[in-house]
């Protein structure tokens, strides 16, 4: 065997990390570890800075940043780089902010993985929903407010087809990802389902982040709130009397309060 034929032939590991809400601190050992001794990471847009700069130096980053209506890359373009970089023999670290399999499109770059025999871990990170309302210390269930939780995109196709029946309301929470641009639609599709407009509700942006605010209003007013305040990605809109319980700390501080 020719010297080097097994490093020529080696089939890397693409490792789909979840970065967590943002703060480095948040992450799990097994990411900090990664992301500490990786060679390439590829990254999402959101990722802090601060979680990127535990890499040490040298380390190859690609981002693949992705923002409504302009995708750096493309989805299929960013599995295609994963499985070439790791049949080229290189480990890849892909960080995505939260958990790679909520709302991360963690199960489609395992899948291209797989298909193209390239071996995949999945690391798990906090999810930005439970990031975000443990930072806005609002609890997602409670004993006298909410047993049921749900999660869903706020920036699909066919937003108003979708079938969001019984997701909100006494007893439940809804968390909604990426619901910024689309704060109107969402409101109104949640009234026009019977949940009433009074219902209170927290948007938190930039959760466990130096710069993270929680915002509050009523369900109509969710639209007004998201414009005069002009919030950004990332942001999560959670709906529920969770976000309004008087033992809530920050709800006692009322960071921003809509009548």
């Amino acid at each position: 065997m020719c010297p080097g034929m097994n490093q020529r032939f080696h089939i890397g590991t693409v490792h789909l990390v979840g970065a967590g809400p943002g703060d480095p601190d948040l992450l799990t050992l097994r990411a900090a570890r990664l992301v500490m001794h990786a060679k390439l990471i590829v990254h999402d847009g959101l990722i802090d800075p601060a979680v990127l700069e535990l890499a040490r130096p040298g380390t190859r980053m690609i981002s693949v940043a992705k923002r409504r209506a302009h995708h750096t890359m493309p989805q299929d373009e960013i599995n295609a780089l994963l499985v070439r970089e790791a049949l080229a023999g290189h480990d890849v670290v892909r960080l995505k902010g939260g958990d790679p399999f909520v709302f991360g499109r963690g199960g489609e770059e395992a899948e291209a993985c797989r298909a193209a025999g390239v071996p995949v871990e999945i690391v798990p990170g906090i999810s930005a929903a439970m990031g975000a309302a443990a930072a806005a210390q609002i609890p997602l269930t409670h004993r006298e407010g909410a047993s049921v939780v749900s999660f869903v995109a706020g920036q699909c196709k066919g937003l108003t087809e979708q079938d969001w029946a019984g997701l909100a309301g006494k007893g439940r929470t809804l968390v909604i990802y990426m619901g910024v641009k689309t704060a109107p639609q969402i409101a109104e599709k949640l009234m026009a389902d019977g949940l009433a407009p009074d219902v209170p509700l927290a948007v938190v942006e930039n959760a466990a982040r130096p710069e993270m605010r929680v915002l509050r209003a009523p369900l109509a007013g969710l639209p007004d709130l998201v414009e005069r305040e002009k919030v950004k990605s990332p942001a999560l809109i959670i709906i529920g009397e969770v976000t309004a319980r008087e033992d809530s700390a920050l709800a006692r501080v009322a960071l921003e309060t809509v009548a």
